[in-house]
Formats: structure tokens, sequence, C-alpha cells
């Protein structure tokens, strides 16, 4: 037995070793799959702790905050990262990328990508693949972050540790794969979220000698700016994956339990409306109608008053004319059942007000048909009142009958 478990050690051991190699060769290339990307994706789904420790290391930094302290400015940059970011993550991952619903130049798209990649969020080819992959298999078997196929807890945070969701393929984005620079990037991803994490180290330490007022620093500038604001932007954006399928209403028949969301709307810029989207995925705006707010195209529509985009696709009218007449019919449906409701309550209320009415009027209509007793003479003053005395058992029940 010893040997037998010696041997299996000894087995296991090299197995474990390399696979380790490969996972923390994979922080700095992201491609790099020595057995071929498409036997990986066809592994079960399992944690990949070495492979994700800089995911883990992100949440780990957040506890910083308790050696650098926090100041107004760093907070408030923490918040103003998380939104504008947010933005790349919607505008730029989402809604150029992964859909491509308006356009822009070679360079521009360039742009794009280095903006997406601060949000550390893997590369936006890596995004977009894993996108267009959701929309194929939404809410099937093969969704990889679907809440009713894996839970709740996976669609939100443990798909993306699966090393069977590492690999990019390329072959599903093949109008991003042709261009080399975005492969580059999506390929080495840890190194604009490393320039981003520094540049926001020297600007703490330029404020701390320059700007001594607003009370910040290189280390607190670190933890508020990139390490809390950015565990909250990914936070945010798993929202989508794990809430927006399972909170909200429905406006749309689609194959998927995609649902509106007013709340998610604020936290993810306009991608809360993700039934809208679920039903037509090629416009540029979430919020299909103007009372849902959907800042995302706001801030895509000014860029494009600037030249720097432009073609933003518009949602086709027979598509709203169908929400139109779904929220009619469903508002007809709500009233009915109010109305149901509201017959159903004063009946109900009928069924105790009219017994006790009924018993009021026959107490009074039987009240003023009775003869009161005749209130006797007062005795004579000396008279002898020992044959009047009555017994006080036969008052009392007289006194209960008047």
């Amino acid at each position: 037995m010893p040997a037998l478990v010696s041997a299996s050690a000894s087995s296991s051991s090299p197995g474990f070793a390399r696979r380790a190699l490969t996972a923390v060769s994979q922080w700095i290339d992201s491609d790099y799959c020595p057995d071929g990307a498409e036997k990986m994706r066809n592994e079960p789904d399992r944690v990949d702790w070495v492979r994700v420790m800089p995911f883990v290391v992100l949440h780990l930094g957040c506890l910083g905050i308790i050696w650098v302290g926090v100041s107004a400015f760093a907070a408030w940059s923490a918040v103003f990262l998380y939104f504008i970011r947010m933005f790349a993550v919607t505008g730029i991952h989402h809604r150029y990328f992964s859909h491509k619903t308006y356009s822009t130049s070679r360079f521009g798209q360039f742009i794009l990508a280095l903006w997406a990649g601060t949000t550390v969020q893997r590369g936006s080819l890596w995004w977009a693949y894993h996108h267009r992959h959701h929309h194929q298999h939404s809410d099937g078997a093969e969704d990889a972050h679907s809440p009713h196929v894996h839970g709740f807890i996976w669609s939100h945070i443990g798909w993306i540790t699966s090393r069977r969701n590492f690999p990019t393929d390329y072959s599903k984005i093949k109008d991003l794969a042709k261009f080399p620079e975005l492969v580059w990037l999506n390929r080495f991803d840890l190194v604009v979220p490393i320039l981003f994490a520094f540049s926001l180290l020297g600007l703490g330490m330029a404020l701390e000698r320059f700007a001594p007022g607003l009370g910040t620093n290189g280390p607190q500038m670190l933890i508020w700016g990139f390490f809390v604001s950015t565990t909250a932007l990914f936070h945010g954006t798993a929202c989508i994956n794990s809430m927006a399928h399972l909170m909200g209403k429905r406006r749309f028949k689609t194959d998927d339990d995609s649902r509106n969301s007013f709340i998610l709307a604020i936290i993810c810029l306009g991608e809360g409306w993700h039934n809208n989207h679920h039903r037509f995925q090629s416009c540029t705006r979430n919020g299909f109608y103007w009372w849902e707010i959907d800042p995302t195209y706001y801030g895509l529509k000014l860029m494009s008053w600037t030249g720097f985009i432009w073609g933003l696709k518009s949602v086709p009218k027979s598509i709203l004319e169908e929400g139109s007449h779904a929220d009619h019919h469903k508002s007809v449906a709500a009233a009915a059942r109010s109305v149901e409701a509201g017959h159903q309550s004063a009946y109900s209320t009928l069924r105790h007000v009219v017994p006790a009415a009924a018993a009021i009027a026959v107490a009074t209509a039987t009240a003023a048909r009775g003869e009161l007793p005749k209130k006797e003479e007062p005795p004579a003053m000396h008279k002898d009142l020992s044959s009047e005395i009555v017994n006080p058992s036969s008052a009392s029940a007289a006194d209960t009958v008047v």
C-alpha cells in the first residue's frame, strides 16, 4: 500500500507541477496552451487556483485601505474611475467589440481597446468571444454563466475562474482576429492593467508633492483608484450575468430569461435593459424608449458628434411597436387584475358589513314595537312596605328584561 501511494503521488505531482507552470505562464501569455486551446475548452468546469491568483490578489488588495486610509480625493477618484471604466465595459467591450453597433477607424479601435484594457476584464477579443457565445446559448446548457443552469454564485464569479473558459476561440471572432494589434493586447492582457496601476501610483505621488492639500499619496491612489474601484467594477459587471436573468420584467418573449431592471441600468450605465438587448442585439442603445435611462448610449452619442465614432445603429420601428404592443397588453391585463381584485375586496367587505347592518336594523325595529313597563306609583309616607319587598334575583331578572 505505501508503494502504491508513493507511486500515485509521484505520478500526480508532475501533473500538478506542469499545470501550475502552465497557469503561471498564462499570467503573461493568455494564449499559451501547450495541449491546445480546444482540449482546454473541453475540460470539465474546475477552478484553476494558480491561474486566478491575480484575480484573488485584486480582491485582497482592497484590504490595503486599512493601512493607507482614505481621503475625499481618493474616494471620489475611485467612484469616477468606476463609471468611466464601466462605460468602457458597456460601450466598448460590449456594444463595439461584441456587437459592432457603431463604427470607428482602425486607430480609433486600438484606442478603444486600450481604454477597455484598464477595466481588468481580460482582452476585448476574449470578452467579445464569450459574450457572443452567451447569446448563441443563452440560458442553455452551453451558456458559461447562466444562473438557471449553474446557479447564482457560479454565474456571478465562478465561471471566470474555470480553466475551460480561459482560452479565446479566435475562430468565433474572425472580424476582430484579423487585427494583429488587437490580438497582441488580448494575448498579453496584463500589460495595460499593470501600466494603469503604476500610473495611479505615480499620480498619487505627484499629488502628494505638488498638491498636498488634497491629502492623498501614491499608495492611497493605488489602493482606491485601482484595487477598490476595479473590484467594484467587476462585481457591477457580473451583476448582468447573475441578476439580469433573475430580477426585473420581461417585455419581449425571448428564448432565454433575460429581464429589464432599472436598478441594474443605473449600476451598469444602461445594461440593465437586458431583455431589450436580447430581443435586438444590433442597436447601439439598450434603453429602447426615452424613459429607459441609458448613459452608455448618451456617451456614445456625444462621441459621435466629435467624429471619433459614427454609424450608431437605431432600434427598428417594428421592434419599438412590438414592445409598445406588449406593454399595452400587459397594462390592460394588470388593470383587469386590479379591478377583479377590487371587486373581490368589495364582495369580501359586504359579506361582513351586510349581516351586521341587518342585525342592527332588526334590533332597531324590535325595540320600536316593544312596550316599556309602566312606572309604579311611589309608596305613601308611613305605609307598610314589607309586603312589596321583592326577591333581589327576580328584580335583577326584571331589570334585565327592561
